[in-house]
């Protein structure tokens, strides 16, 4: 079985090269859901940080 993506000629492609190949390839949605996830990720921590404040007597 060979990878569609190349030719028998070819060397298999890195798999940063197929990643960015399909990013361009679907541009909106891959820039959708990176966003999405960048924005999940700094609300899960910005939580986390917040649960693990110290408590200073006051």
């Amino acid at each position: 079985m060979s990878d569609p993506a190349t030719t028998p000629g070819q060397e298999n492609p890195s798999f940063v090269k197929l990643a960015m190949r399909n990013m361009v390839r679907k541009g909106r949605q891959s820039l959708l859901h990176f966003g999405l996830t960048a924005l999940g990720l700094s609300g899960f921590l910005l939580l986390i940080a917040w649960l693990g404040r110290p408590s200073l007597p006051g």
